[in-house]
């Protein structure tokens, strides 16, 4: 007996091929082995359907759930990304706590969870993503729904020391024990909920490692996140050796590309390459760094402020520092096409990738898979970043010293192509053994549970 695989996350791919990120590695995992993701639809209805709708069905189905334009307000821009997504990423001084933001964001859980009992059937497995979805085990559970599910956290897990800035802080531990299995990105993300459940009275760490809370036990542990290292690299190659910026011969290319958000340290990188610019000898080589931002969330207001800042960083800089043959700073503020972005990615002789926190960060592992073996760049990577734990012969800095990143920005630059090597061929290695299969099949095997028969796990290894 094979078990169906549903996932649950909030954006779903639209049309055959995705845009990046999570939604390229669960489209992987689910090409890989089929089954069903549930999704929000991307545009608000004033009369949501009662049910799910069918939008797709190749290698495998996808649905969408509707939500009306006052449930994206609070389900989406208010609680999740005006509450949650500061919190777990410590800018508490960013959180915005209005009540009808956490009923919209319990409600539209809650109907999800309706609409998932009445699809599931009793061997499905559940595997829900990120921290939009939070409760939804726990209203599952509330219906009697007995099935494995397993949750996966792509953002850093909070503070323990935060946590009472969340007005929902005395059920969110009942949450997360809802859930049979929670998936975080790092050691340090699994510390940082074992500390909120060691403070918690209530619960307990038991002698098999797993944890229980008013009854229900759990057990969390690090999955941390890959890619298709191979695909990736193709994609790069198939760019060509063209340069696609037309720099001049021996200008030196720094790349940036990120989601255009407050988390992402763009400022302090933006403020580092101007540091450097400001200590670059005669005989250095002249550089340029590209910064790709596509805009997210810009109807609130701390992504407008962002926005506005890197647009004031880059104008100034340039001013100081452009001639009439070279715009040090390009910033490109759209999304660019993947395949671009890889090809992109392979010409760049520094990738940075200097978040102020992060789950992960795939794109520290897309940087390296598109290098050149033979002539590879040199990955500038945060300690606060999730990859830092695995990648650590990347040039590892502190977002918050820009004279730190400044100085890894010249010893990048500068590194004898030895040392490059050397450092992305132990790179790579970790990228490609640790890659998308390998996470989607370690989750699994633990979601299913160890004694569980090989025939019942959701298996890679079918063609489709």
């Amino acid at each position: 007996m094979t078990r169906r695989l549903v996932i649950v996350s909030n954006r779903i791919p639209t049309e055959a091929e995705p845009a990046g990120g999570l939604i390229v590695a669960l489209h992987e995992c689910l090409t890989e082995i089929g089954g069903l993701w549930v999704g929000c639809a991307p545009d608000p209805v004033d009369v949501p359907t009662p049910g799910l709708t069918q939008i797709g069905e190749a290698a495998y189905r996808r649905a969408t759930f509707d939500i009306t334009p006052l449930e994206h307000e609070g389900f989406y821009l208010g609680y999740a990304n005006s509450v949650l997504w500061p919190l777990f990423h410590r800018r508490l001084d960013l959180i915005s706590v209005d009540g009808r933001h956490a009923e919209a964001y319990l409600a539209v859980n809650a109907r999800v969870a309706r609409l998932l009992a009445d699809e599931l059937a009793p061997d499905d497995l559940l595997w829900v993503h990120d921290y939009h979805f939070l409760p939804l085990a726990y209203e599952l559970r509330r219906l009697g729904v007995t099935n494995r599910i397993g949750f996966f956290l792509h953002t850093p897990f909070p503070m323990s020391a935060d946590l009472p800035a969340l007005p929902q802080s005395d059920v969110f531990p009942d949450w997360m024990a809802a859930f049979d299995l929670v998936g975080l990105q790092t050691e340090r993300d699994v510390a940082a909920l074992l500390e909120m459940f060691r403070s918690d009275p209530e619960a307990e760490i038991l002698l098999n490692g797993k944890l229980r809370r008013r009854g229900a036990e759990f057990q969390a542990m690090s999955f941390p996140i890959g890619i298709n290292a191979d695909e990736f690299g193709a994609q790069a190659d198939l760019a060509g050796p063209d340069d696609p910026l037309a720099l001049p011969a021996g200008e030196k290319l720094l790349i940036g590309v990120d989601r255009l958000d407050y988390s992402k340290g763009l400022v302090n990188r933006f403020e580092a390459f101007g540091a450097y610019l400001d200590r670059r000898d005669d005989g250095d080589p002249r550089a340029t760094f590209l910064q790709i931002a596509p805009p997210s969330r810009g109807d609130l207001e701390a992504y407008r402020d962002i926005r506005a800042e890197l647009e004031s960083a880059s104008g100034r800089l340039n001013g100081t520092h452009a001639a009439l043959d070279w715009i040090p700073i390009q910033y490109i503020c759209r999304p660019v096409p993947r395949g671009q972005v890889a090809g992109l990615l392979r010409r760049a002789d520094v990738g940075l990738v200097t978040p102020l926190a992060d789950g992960m960060n795939l794109v520290a592992k897309e940087y390296v898979a598109a290098q050149d073996p033979g002539d590879p760049g040199v990955l500038i990577l945060s300690h606060f970043a999730g990859a830092s734990e695995q990648m650590t012969q990347a040039l590892c800095v502190n977002p918050y010293d820009i004279d730190e990143m400044a100085d890894a920005i010249r010893q990048a630059l500068s590194m004898p192509l030895r040392e490059r090597k050397d450092r992305h061929a132990a790179l790579l290695a970790g990228v490609r053994e640790r890659g998308i299969t390998w996470w989607t099949q370690n989750y699994l095997a633990r979601l299913t549970g160890p004694d569980a028969p090989d025939d019942a796990r959701p298996s890679l290894a079918r063609a489709v």
